[in-house]
């Protein structure tokens, strides 16, 4: 599992250095492979390359005929990269996936189970902050942690 929250630093080259915490699962659950894609809320998800295959065929399988499905997949395969951790434990992370998403020195990375998330570190505040207040992108507050059945 992935989880935490890690404020970490580009290099100059792009390159984001994964917590040695995460590094051997990411060798042993997907061979040091992964696929880095955007997100909707402006950062990029960072999945094992086996996790990844398990959602790409759910993707692949979603109703080229649906106008949300159609796009769902045009921005999840369509932005989806391959690549590994070097030999220091980094991912180049692309120019095009760094400008989607804002990221420039300061990175948060946000463990979510089965992926990270990857902020710009100034947009995760102000999510967060927005999240805490009880604004939901749908209107809806976040759920009461004490109402939930664990």
């Amino acid at each position: 599992m992935f989880r935490g929250i890690h404020q970490l630093s580009l290099d100059n080259k792009g390159r984001l250095s994964v917590p040695t915490a995460y590094r051997q699962r990411l060798l042993e659950t997907g061979d040091g492979q992964i696929v880095l894609t955007i997100d909707r809320d402006r950062c990029l998800l960072l999945y094992p390359l086996n996790v990844w295959e398990d959602i790409e065929r759910k993707l692949i399988q979603l109703s080229s005929t649906n106008k949300r499905a159609r796009a769902l997949k045009r921005l999840l395969l369509g932005h989806a990269e391959e690549c590994g951790l070097d030999a220091g434990g980094r991912i180049l992370l692309s120019a095009p996936l760094r400008e989607f998403a804002g990221l420039e020195k300061r990175v948060v990375l946000v463990g979510q189970g089965n992926k990270f998330e990857i902020w710009n570190e100034a947009t995760w505040c102000s999510w967060r902050d927005s999240a805490l207040e009880g604004e939901g992108e749908d209107g809806d507050a976040v759920p009461d942690l004490d109402a939930l059945a664990f």
